[in-house]
């Protein structure tokens, strides 16, 4: 009797289009149809990269379904060769297939590695259209903080939080940073996403050669609000981005100095689009350096005391200076209770007495080391031992 097996896969094949449709009825298409440079030559490796590895892949899925059938125990037309382990050709095939398609792979990765680097400035805005001299970047800086973007634009002097506005055709190069947890900025329709972490600064370079409103959001979990940590990208022609700005700055909540951004920094959940109208230019700066808050020293500071060897006994007494304490301490004068955090660094302005009320008086006088033995001093054992003794 005829197996019903080439039936049952011919009826998966024909309808396996069909089962997949509710599975993709949620995806967008927006990584491998994006509206920047950067994103689609991106999308076009991902592209050739599972081709590539499809090439070898369909081939072993295809032989494995073969071969079982092929080889059924109810075929006996199947030779059957159970002596049977090597031949050359087929050896020659199952590696030289593989080998050929690691070395595509590599070389392929290798320059979109390189041309695609995330720090490396941009040399065109589509394929064929090369950046003029003439034509500078769009600055933003980018702060990821609990759970909301802050956008600061130093050229214009605006900020925005859970908005993103940039000239369409004009390359974009963002600083990004984070005010606490690690976080990944990520506007899939740009550019590929990258980390924004706290005391640290990242780059990252895109375009956008279509106008459109596209999604972006934190690709990295960072706690109880990250589902609702989104914003929208606007890529806007230059007259309608000089009139979005002329906007923040006419309809701002006001300057953002960093007195404002330490209230704005707290955590909140769904925080709708703000606009300031004018902004601190060292805000951003502040923030990779830890030291927005007033009296805080800055970590560039703290590296150039290190790198001099440091100040030793001297600087004991700096500890408010130096420590970045966001949730416990921030802002609170000299109500703070730092009984566990003390840090030697040196500071320009010496802590009042009332700075640290539980830590007693520190005595700069160099340590005698009161209650050791003085390293010349023998012991009384070794005294002994060194009495010459009487020979009979």
């Amino acid at each position: 009797m005829p197996s019903k097996l080439p039936l049952f896969l011919a009826r998966m094949l024909r309808f396996s289009p069909l089962a997949a449709l509710p599975l993709l009825s949620g995806c967008g298409m927006v990584v491998l149809d994006p509206a920047g440079d950067v994103a689609r030559q991106q999308g076009d490796l991902i592209v050739i990269s599972t081709v590539l590895m499809l090439l070898i892949i369909v081939p072993v899925m295809a032989l494995t379904v073969f071969f079982a059938w092929r080889y059924r125990a109810a075929n006996k037309e199947a030779t059957y060769k159970p002596d049977w382990d090597h031949s050359t050709q087929l050896e020659l095939v199952i590696w030289s297939a593989p080998l050929l398609i690691i070395i595509c792979l590599g070389a392929v990765t290798w320059v979109a590695t390189h041309l695609l680097d995330p720090y490396r400035p941009l040399a065109r805005t589509g394929p064929g259209q090369a950046i003029a001299a003439n034509v500078k970047p769009i600055d933003v800086n980018v702060v990821a903080l609990d759970w909301k973007w802050l956008f600061i634009y130093p050229e214009q002097g605006i900020a925005t939080v859970n908005e993103l506005a940039v000239p369409v055709n004009r390359p974009v190069r963002f600083r990004i940073s984070s005010s606490t947890v690690m976080n990944s900025f990520y506007v899939p329709a740009l550019a590929g996403q990258i980390y924004a972490m706290p005391g640290m600064e990242t780059k990252l370079h895109g375009v956008f050669d279509k106008t459109g409103t596209f999604d972006g959001f934190s690709a990295n979990y960072s706690g109880w609000g990250f589902s609702q940590m989104r914003f929208k990208v606007k890529s806007l022609p230059a007259p309608a981005f000089d009139q979005w700005v002329a906007g923040v700055k006419g309809s701002g909540e006001g300057d953002l100095d960093r007195m404002a951004y330490l209230k704005l920094e707290k955590p909140s959940q769904k925080e709708p689009v703000r606009h300031f109208a004018a902004v601190d230019p060292e805000l951003f700066d502040a923030v990779v350096n830890m030291c927005v808050e007033p009296g805080k020293m800055c970590m560039h500071d703290m590296m150039a005391i290190d790198a001099k060897g440091g100040a030793g006994i001297a600087g004991i007494g700096n500890v408010r200076s130096v420590t970045y304490d966001k949730f416990a301490a921030r802002g609170t004068g000299e109500a703070a209770n730092w009984s566990v955090r003390y840090v030697a660094a040196l500071c320009s302005q010496q802590m009042q007495p009332g700075d640290r009320p539980d830590a007693t008086p520190v005595d700069p006088a160099p340590l005698r080391g009161e209650g050791l033995r003085h390293p010349n001093q023998t012991s009384e054992r070794t005294a002994l031992n060194a009495v010459p003794r009487q020979t009979s």
